[in-house]
């Protein structure tokens, strides 16, 4: 073999060897190069596992176009009826999405039924835990748009709610109806009925002397829940709370101290979520007894706040 030959031969071998290594080194999938240069094989990577779902909210209209789900929800902590935050982006999306299809339809409505169980403890203005969370998320509808008029707040008790470290996952469900116009005409007669009754028969809390503690029986309770419907349904209602004292000692610090106890209730029922700007607190002091201020009896039933409409 002549030099030349020789010399060709050694540069194909070379092309050959090399176009091999590069292969084995960079195209095989079965190994890699570490930063040590050194060839190890692959670690074989678990799939990763898709997040546990509990309880998905959902909200759709069997008679209608709507229809979202999402493996998120509205969630509370046991015996509480405030919404935990901060509440998923997913929801949050959802409800804006509902948002424009109730606009778009006013002759729909939604049902919101907040669920409690017998276990958990409650001691606050509603009927019950059930419609305290349901009045919650009312609110929460009504920030990001949602009319009132269109949001119906229901309870119910649920033996069987879906609970995870103490928190209570989505105890809230959703209806949407279809309003008729006979339902329209029958709902403008139930809220006359409605004022007249609470005008007739309004809330009284009655106080100790010095005293601003409130603690509502079960009818006493219900009578929030009528007035809460009733600012919820009627533009330009607002809930008036008027404090009243006896008329023992002056009649400067009865003024203040009855417009304390107003004060105190309206704070009450805006932690109960009824919105502050439809209740209207003021005070009358000592100026309208309903009782005689000679006994005790009568001053006990002069000590008062009187919760109705406007």
């Amino acid at each position: 073999m002549t030099k030349k030959s020789t010399y060709l031969f050694g540069i194909v071998l070379t092309i050959i060897i090399g176009a091999i290594l590069n292969w084995y080194l960079c195209c095989n999938p079965g190994i890699i190069i570490d930063d040590t240069k050194k060839i190890v094989e692959d670690k074989v990577v678990p799939p990763v596992q898709e997040a546990e779902v509990i309880n998905p909210l959902s909200i759709k209209d069997d008679t209608g176009t709507f229809d979202y789900t999402t493996n998120d929800n509205i969630n509370f902590d046991v015996s509480s009826n405030a919404i935990r935050t901060p509440i998923a982006t997913t929801v949050d999306t959802g409800i804006l999405k509902l948002t424009k299809y109730l606009s778009t339809n006013p002759n729909k409505t939604i049902d919101i039924t907040g669920y409690y169980m017998n276990s958990e403890n409650y001691n606050g203005a509603l009927p019950n835990l059930g419609i305290a969370r349901a009045t919650a998320v009312k609110n929460y509808l009504m920030e990001k748009g949602i009319s009132s008029k269109q949001i119906n707040v229901l309870g119910s008790i649920d033996t069987e709610l879906t609970s995870k470290d103490n928190i209570l996952l989505g105890p809230i469900s959703f209806n949407i109806n279809t309003k008729k116009e006979e339902d329209t005409a029958k709902a403008d007669d139930e809220l006359k009925e409605l004022r007249k009754k609470i005008i007739a028969d309004p809330l009284v809390l009655y106080f100790d002397t010095g005293d601003s503690n409130i603690q509502l029986t079960a009818a006493q309770k219900q009578k929030v829940s009528d007035i809460s419907t009733y600012l919820d349904k009627v533009d330009g209602a607002k809930c008036m709370v008027v404090g009243h004292t006896d008329s023992r000692g002056q009649l400067a610090k009865n003024i203040s101290l009855g417009q304390e106890r107003a004060d105190a209730t309206k704070a009450y029922l805006v932690r109960n979520d009824i919105l502050e700007s439809k209740i209207e607190a003021i005070s009358k002091g000592p100026k309208e007894p309903i009782a005689s201020n000679k006994t005790k009896d009568g001053q006990a039933k002069n000590r008062r706040t009187v919760i109705t409409l406007n």
